[in-house]
């Protein structure tokens, strides 16, 4: 668990948060951090939200993004649905316009495309 203290994570992190500064109204944001990585949790704020996953792998360097949609049964128990998935996004910057477009609908667009 030292990695997730590196001043390269801990850098990451920062930046990846600043660069979701703008979109905090609309989502709950929380870090976690696991054996091998780090999990950014965007969760929307409104009555059908989406939860949206962003994973680091602290050796591998690379990101993947995984979008959900919440509903609930009847005992109000939580169902995540998926609507998209990538792996393997190379650097801070293509997973900040791989993730605005996320932001924006693609994942919803997608879903409805194939449906």
């Amino acid at each position: 668990m030292e990695k997730k203290y590196s001043k390269k994570t801990q850098v990451l992190i920062e930046k990846f948060l600043n660069y979701i500064e703008s979109w905090k109204s609309l989502f709950s944001v929380s870090i976690n951090y696991y054996f091998e990585g780090w999990a950014a949790y965007l969760t929307e704020k409104s009555m059908f939200p989406r939860s949206i996953v962003v994973f680091n792998q602290y050796d591998v360097g690379n990101f993947s993004i995984k979008s959900f949609q919440v509903s609930y049964d009847k005992k109000a128990k939580e169902i995540f649905t998926e609507l998209y998935s990538k792996e393997n996004i190379q650097g801070l910057e293509n997973l900040c316009l791989e993730l605005k477009e996320v932001i924006y609908g693609k994942d919803l667009i997608n879903t409805i495309k194939k449906g």
